[in-house]
């Protein structure tokens, strides 16, 4: 039996489904997620991020101790990475028709992280305690991009690369923390 590779474009469909919804923006039929739900799940990640750039940038300005140039600097890179993280998802919600919620009397209780302040002459405590909210994010992130799967490309591609750099800070703060 042949099989063929046969691949059939119905531009026309296309471009008629398109004209009848103009004002859909990116949003067009063939995309497989509720846009609400997508832009919803997205809000929470600016709120983890937001919060992840708020305890870093805190841990960075307050580290104190002998290693704390260099724990002080691995955060606020860390830092700007989240806030960047939360911006790029903020575009993406706007991209879909929705608004970015960066509510601060809402961040928190979105989060999929808190917002830890040990010790700040504790460097070890201070390091633990980013490398357990990355390991958090990293496994919500996963999720949400096998959620996403090919219902959202777009979003999954902005997921997967926010998840690559956050796999990078675990591998940071675990190199810091000498495991």
């Amino acid at each position: 039996m042949t099989q063929t590779d046969d691949f059939v474009l119905d531009v026309t469909r296309i471009r008629d489904q398109v004209r009848q919804k103009m004002d859909d923006g990116p949003v067009t039929e063939t995309f497989g997620r509720d846009p609400q739900k997508v832009i919803d799940v997205l809000n929470d990640v600016i709120a983890t991020e937001v919060v992840c750039w708020l305890r870093y940038t805190r841990h960075a300005i307050s580290a104190k101790g002998i290693d704390r140039a260099q724990v002080s600097d691995e955060f606020t890179e860390h830092a700007k990475e989240e806030l960047e993280h939360a911006l790029r998802a903020a575009e993406r919600v706007s991209q879909l028709g929705g608004e970015p919620d960066f509510d601060p009397a809402k961040l928190v209780q979105r989060s999929h992280t808190d917002y830890q302040v040990p010790a700040d002459t504790d460097l070890k405590a201070l390091l633990e305690s980013n490398l357990w909210a990355e390991r958090i994010v990293i496994s919500t992130y996963q999720e949400i991009i096998r959620w996403l799967g090919e219902g959202d490309p777009t979003t999954r591609r902005l997921m997967e690369s926010i998840l690559e750099e956050e796999e990078e800070h675990a591998d940071d703060l675990t190199d810091l923390l000498g495991v």
